[in-house]
């Protein structure tokens, strides 16, 4: 058992209690982030005096190669190391000797965790934003290509008024666009070094803490070894952001889901993102949204462990604070397994135009227009309520829509119906008309394009 501490000892620690206290099993993929800290580190001490210039050539040069080894698959990080940081100073120690053991000078396993695990999330969320915004250009590639897709709008899953799957999905643009958003307010507020916390008390060493947060790419150093320790504010940040994206994706898996089945027939996913069933061989089953959609409980579940495990701990670092890594790990392989498959099942997918129009003209979603209309011819607003909602029971009875019933029916319910009627209630007229910013109007969508355009070339 490879361990950083034990002369305060007398016994080994029982094999149990070992592994239940080691990390290695789960940390050993911040083995990068620890070389990278473990480097700059050695660099500020020799440029503070604190090594000479030959140990830190040594460490260096035993740090890249460590690097290389087990990048090139020479050497294997194994459970006999307690945790990462283990793995790398006994690997450095049996390579360059005496100067090794000088590495750790003025920092703690603390503050090297703690700076582990912000370079690894810091670059967990530049890759996070990366595939949100690939998600985004398919989105507005997807609106670009439908502005005359003509579709039905819901709210309380009934047909309500005629939209475009260009404006549908741009609902979808402005949630992920926000989720991109988050993740940029966390990474400005996270980017800040703890190196040089050491335990939870700093050090007598004079360390350039300066220094080191400029080589690793922070704003800063932190600004109380207490809480430099102990913080996960931006764990739970990141998890709750997650959390979001994954509501998001959700919500468009339910659509997605229902659109697909034979009774919207809106969309046909595409075979690659497609499985069948093992008996009724008529199956084709949408198990990428439907997964997405359940595994967004999985990545809720994260939030709550860790803001759990954080509620009662005092200051300053507690073990218990080994429990955000996994659910952590877990939860961003999630997101960014789910954002890429998302993508590519939202980029093959063929989508019905003829049936998802067909579904808004026949689902009464032009009545709100209709009666716009008759308030046009001199009809007060809530009479002309009251004349659509009797002319959608006399369809109903009939089985018509309002643009398939004559003139001379559409008179008897109401004298002020003209011909113009049925240009006033078309889809392309009931869409078209709405032009405010914002509205499913293809000159309305064409701004918005435009502006979600501007924003992906200017946003990286």
């Amino acid at each position: 058992m490879a361990q950083l501490w034990g002369g305060r000892f007398t016994k080994e620690t029982d094999r149990l209690a070992y592994r239940f206290n080691a990390s290695i099993y789960f940390d050993k993929r911040f083995w990068e982030k620890d070389l990278e800290g473990s480097i700059a580190h050695a660099l500020m001490l020799a440029g503070q005096g604190i090594l000479t210039e030959e140990e830190r050539d040594a460490i260096v040069r035993g740090l890249e190669g460590i690097r290389e080894d087990v990048k090139e698959g020479r050497l294997e990080i194994t459970d006999e190391y307690e945790d990462i940081h283990s793995f790398v100073e006994t690997n450095l120690i049996d390579r360059i000797g005496d100067a090794g053991k000088k590495l750790h000078t003025g920092r703690s396993r603390n503050d090297q965790v703690a700076l582990d695990m912000r370079l690894y999330v810091r670059q967990e969320i530049l890759e996070i934003d990366g595939l949100l915004k690939a998600f985004l250009e398919t989105l507005d590639g997807l609106m670009e290509a439908h502005l005359e897709t003509y579709m039905p709008g819901f709210t309380h899953l009934q047909k309500a008024q005629p939209v475009t799957l260009a404006h549908h999905l741009g609902a979808y643009f402005e949630m992920f666009k926000r989720d991109r958003q988050r993740m940029k307010d966390i990474y400005r507020r996270m980017n800040y070094c703890p190196l040089g916390a050491g335990a939870l008390a700093g050090t007598t060493y004079p360390l350039d803490r300066f220094e080191t947060a400029s080589m690793l790419g922070f704003e800063g150093p932190t600004l109380n070894s207490m809480d430099s320790v102990s913080d996960r504010d931006y764990v739970i940040e990141l998890l709750s952001a997650l959390s979001t994206v994954m509501m998001h994706l959700s919500r468009l898996s339910e659509e997605v889901i229902l659109w697909n089945s034979n009774e919207y027939g809106f969309v046909e996913i595409d075979d690659a993102y497609s499985t069948g069933s093992s008996i009724m061989p008529q199956k084709k089953n949408p198990d990428i949204a439907e997964l997405t959609r359940g595994k967004t409980g999985r990545v809720y579940g994260a939030l709550v462990s860790v803001l759990t495990v954080m509620k009662g701990l005092p200051l300053a670092y507690d073990k218990d604070m080994q429990e955000d890594k996994e659910v952590t790990f877990d939860a961003i392989d999630t997101v960014k397994s789910c954002l890429t498959l998302f993508n590519g099942m939202m980029k093959t997918m063929r989508f019905h135009k003829e049936r998802m129009e067909k579904s808004a003209a026949n689902g009464f979603t032009n009545a709100t227009d209709a009666a716009d209309y008759l308030v046009g011819k001199g009809v007060p607003f809530r009479d002309a309520h009251g004349i659509i909602g009797s002319l959608v029971l006399y369809c109903i009875d009939r089985k018509k829509a309002i643009d398939e019933l004559s003139l001379a029916e559409l008179k008897e319910i109401s004298p002020a119906f003209e011909e113009d009627i049925y240009e006033a209630v078309s889809l392309k007229t009931c869409v078209e008309k709405r032009l405010t910013l914002g509205a499913p109007g293809t000159e309305a969508m064409k701004k918005v394009i435009a502006l979600n355009r501007k924003y992906l070339e200017e946003e990286e």
